[in-house]
């Protein structure tokens, strides 16, 4: 979990909260806010997800390549030795 998902997370839940208040007091600006903070904390909360996301993504391609280039550093090895062995 990254720092976007924490904030976002947060900003939600107090958005809610704000959101809840306004309606038990009546006040439809802090309604209003309040929603609106949800939205901005759900959103950065989502971009925070994707980033996580695309970071495992990069992660999983640079285990494959380094994997890759094991193998093909080993077989090269093989068929050096293979050249060297007598007929």
């Amino acid at each position: 979990m990254n720092k976007d998902e924490v904030q976002g997370k947060g900003r939600d839940l107090a958005g809610k909260v704000q959101r809840k208040v306004g309606e038990m007091t009546g006040d439809t600006e802090q309604e209003v806010k309040g929603a609106a903070n949800q939205v901005a904390g759900k959103t950065q909360h989502a971009w925070g997800k994707a980033k996580e996301v695309g970071k495992e993504a990069v992660e999983d391609i640079q285990h494959k390549k380094d994997e890759m280039a094991r193998k093909a550093h080993e077989e090269r090895a093989e068929i050096e030795k293979q050249k060297k062995r007598p007929a």
